[in-house]
């Protein structure tokens, strides 16, 4: 990678390219939890919203859902997960989660994650609608994102995180606090039924070592301490999620469709 790309590269992306799968911020575990709540199973059309390296996808094709459909923005993602994600009633689109080629009520389960954090607030209130738009009644709506804690957090305080945030990871990253996360969806016709929280710890050495295993953490090191220039760009993200870490954390939240 040139510097001028590794200084433009979005975060997530950065990282993927430095061989790290697990890109979410509660990591693995939060992961898991989302998609056990979410209760997919056999009779299920699934959505997933920004599947990005089809790591969640690929534990969510071992439920053997009914379908399964990615929307995915970036072309080169989506090409990379139509290598991976092929077959009867499988399928990866290109387009907007704010706007899918899917009829309404088509959809039992629908989940995104670390993505809705990157959008503006009326941003995301188009995805979450969209997502009530795609949902039978009834149905699933999971998201596993970051967040921002307490629910009383100082506005100037929550305004600098945003900014540090999106100075470093190259996203006009908008993470929020629980309770405004939950407003979100409510006003879009959800029921909440489940929150799960954990530390925002995903570049810490113990949270690296749980989601990748020892031996591709290992492999990640390598490849970040051969390019000085990522090493710096990451230096810096993990720099503010360290001076942060108390006023941060990541959520997954189950919401029904009413």
């Amino acid at each position: 990678m040139s510097n001028r790309v590794i200084d433009a590269e979005q975060g997530h992306w950065l990282l993927a390219k430095m061989g790290k799968k697990v890109l979410r911020p509660g990591g693995k575990e939060l992961t898991q939890k989302m998609i056990h709540s979410l209760g997919i199973s056999s009779k299920d059309h699934v959505v997933e919203f920004a599947p990005g390296i089809g790591y969640t996808a690929l534990q969510v094709l071992q439920k053997r859902p009914k379908s399964y459909t990615g929307v995915e923005l970036n072309e080169e993602a989506a090409a990379r997960l139509r290598k991976k994600i092929y077959g009867p009633d499988r399928q990866i689109i290109l387009g907007n989660a704010a706007k899918v080629a899917l009829n309404e009520g088509e959809a039992d389960k629908v989940y995104g994650e670390a993505m809705l954090t990157m959008q503006a607030d009326h941003r995301k209130a188009e995805i979450i609608r969209e997502a009530h738009r795609l949902l039978r009644p009834g149905g699933l709506y999971g998201i596993h994102e970051l967040g921002l804690t307490p629910d009383s957090l100082d506005p100037g305080k929550k305004a600098t995180i945003q900014q540090e945030l999106a100075r470093s990871i190259k996203v006009n990253a908008r993470p929020l606090t629980q309770s405004e996360w939950v407003s979100l969806l409510e006003q879009e016709g959800f029921r909440i039924k489940e929150i799960h929280t954990r530390p925002m710890s995903l570049l810490e050495t113990r949270r690296v070592i749980d989601d990748e295993g020892l031996i591709r953490s290992l492999k990640i090191g390598f490849n970040i301490l051969r390019q000085p220039r990522a090493r710096r760009r990451i230096n810096e993200m993990k720099q503010v999620f360290t001076r942060y870490k108390n006023s941060m954390n990541a959520l997954a939240i189950i919401a029904e469709r009413i």
